[in-house]
């Protein structure tokens, strides 16, 4: 029998992510920041969520809000100060929170020192720590490359005659990690950060870090439909996920475990063959490859119940499950799958095996919030208009309560706030019974109190069609969760697993019920201890 000692706070724990901006603001400049995220450890701490993730807050010129960097050990003033950081480190290992940080090792920003004097000359000592190459014969890019943020990945620098590749915006130059002198100063960079108490780590775009040596061009897919983002016209082959790359990240797991108790997470929208890879070929590479299946698949009962049975098979022995919901780049769950179902959602990523991550708002039941054109902030969406690749609807600011600006703010904030902030806000559904903030709260308790939740066993059980249904079992507890996702009602027999005892509804009407036919509602979930 496993013990629940036995395990690291990143299995057995919450992560929650923060987009600082969007979180808490404290100066009234209309942006969240730290002491936002400061005033607001009460809160989580109240919720129940065990880590905090929080968002690129370092120096950016903000093309692509923080996520261009402009220097990797600072704060940027919008969001403090490094002693704003420290007193928030400290303060949340006071309540026992654990800080994770965005790492944004791919790219720097083009404001970036290190960028500046590699464009100087071909012959600068930094020019070889991003990537340079002559046009193409006859002129042109170098190769056939996209951006996915739309168009070449190639940017001509005149003065200096050559092109420099980005991934992502022309801001944003990729590294040259096949350069030990890039690799050495990033991974003193996550020393620093390290030293100061920070947990562990998310790594931005990490299949990504390597590009083909040869520089050879990428072959059309065969796939690809009008509408989708112009990137998917080619298939990747010689920019992510070559086999190289894991030789980089076992070196950072290195850096990561000379420190006690922390977490290396990888950002990596790859099919889940490709993604068990990341765990390495023993355990050395990161400790959560980001499973992003939640979030991409179909809300379809047949569809996630084949989708957790082959993620369960295909895990390496070593390898410790992970499920996110939603995050900062993807449209909120209540808007892809309904209010109702975003309940049942709730209840399906944090009894599942494995370390849950929830996105800031989910548990109010925020939804995706329609912005005016002329708010548009995201370079995605103005880059390729009228794809609705636009991340800003997901990013808008937390709904604390029902004041002017929904208690995130004294002033008007950097994105709209929903239409419906004045309902849907922590201080109307704190004391409702049944709000869906109730409901995160109390399968956050739940999943603290029962080990079967947390690091048990996984094993599914035969469902009804638009039923999934599975049990979570350590020691001599076992835990049954069954969700109906259909808006029909539906029946589940227990009595082949035993006698039931209900504990908690999505609807938060039934607890204390002994069962031995479990009647569902339309879109309700159960979770009853088995005996």
């Amino acid at each position: 029998m496993s013990n629940p000692s036995t395990h690291e706070w990143w299995q057995r724990g919450t992560i929650y992510q923060i987009y600082p901006r969007s979180f808490k603001d404290s100066n009234g400049d209309g942006i969240g920041d730290l002491a936002g995220i400061m005033d607001s450890l009460w809160y989580l701490e109240w919720l129940g969520v065990d880590a905090i993730w929080i968002s690129p807050i370092y120096p950016s010129p903000m093309a692509d809000f923080g996520y261009d960097i402009a220097n990797y050990t600072d704060i940027d003033p919008i969001f403090g100060t490094l002693a704003d950081f420290d007193a928030l480190v400290s303060a949340m290992h006071a309540r026992n929170l654990k800080l994770i940080l965005d790492f944004v090792p791919n790219h720097t920003s083009d404001q970036h020192p290190w960028f500046q004097e590699s464009r100087g000359s071909r012959e600068n000592p930094r020019r070889d720590w991003y990537i340079w190459r002559d046009p193409a014969p006859g002129g042109g890019p170098p190769t056939n490359w996209r951006s996915v943020f739309g168009g070449s990945a190639w940017e001509l620098d005149p003065p200096t005659g050559q092109y420099y590749y980005h991934a992502f915006l022309k801001q944003q130059p990729d590294l040259n990690w096949r350069n030990p002198a890039v690799r050495e100063v990033m991974f003193d960079v996550l020393r620093f950060w390290l030293d100061r108490g920070v947990d562990g780590f998310r790594v931005d775009v990490i299949w990504h870090l390597m590009k083909d040596s040869a520089f050879r061009d990428n072959p059309a897919d065969p796939t690809f439909q009008h509408g989708q983002p112009t990137f998917h016209e080619l298939l990747a082959t010689y920019t992510t996920d070559l086999p190289e790359v894991h030789e980089i990240i076992a070196e950072m797991r290195r850096v990561i475990d000379a420190y006690e108790n922390r977490v290396l997470i990888g950002e990596i929208y790859l099919p889940v063959e490709r993604l068990i890879v990341y765990y390495g070929a023993s355990g050395e590479g990161v400790h959560l490859p980001f499973n992003f299946q939640l979030i991409e698949l179909p809300w379809q009962a047949s569809v996630i119940t084949e989708a957790i049975a082959r993620y369960e098979a295909l895990l390496p022995t070593y390898g410790w499950p992970n499920w996110v919901l939603g995050n900062h780049d993807k449209p909120r769950i209540a808007s892809r799958v309904g209010v109702d179902q975003a309940r049942n959602a709730a209840m399906l990523l944090l009894t599942l095996r494995g370390t849950p991550t929830l996105y800031y708002g989910d548990e109010i039941g925020m939804t995706n919030v329609p912005i005016p054109p002329e708010r548009v902030q995201d370079p995605w969406e103005r880059n390729e208009p009228g794809l609705g690749l636009g991340r800003d609807p997901s990013r808008t600011p937390f709904q604390w309560d029902s004041s002017r600006y929904a208690g995130f703010s004294t002033t008007e904030p950097w994105l709209p706030l929903a239409p419906d902030f004045e309902s849907v806000n922590v201080q109307v559904q704190r004391d409702d019974p049944r709000s869906i903030l109730t409901l995160y709260r109390q399968l956050l308790a739940l999943r603290r109190k029962e080990p079967a939740l947390s690091i048990g066993a996984y094993g599914g059980v035969p469902a009804p069609p638009d039923v999934i249904a599975y049990v979570r079992h350590h020691g001599d507890s076992r835990m049954l969760v069954v969700l109906n996702l259909s808006r029909k009602p539906a029946s589940f027999d227990v009595k082949n697993l035993g006698s039931g005892c209900v504990l908690l509804s999505t609807y938060l009407d039934r607890s204390n019920e002994e069962i031995d036919t479990l009647t569902l509602r339309e879109c309700e979930g159960v979770i009853a201890r088995l005996s």
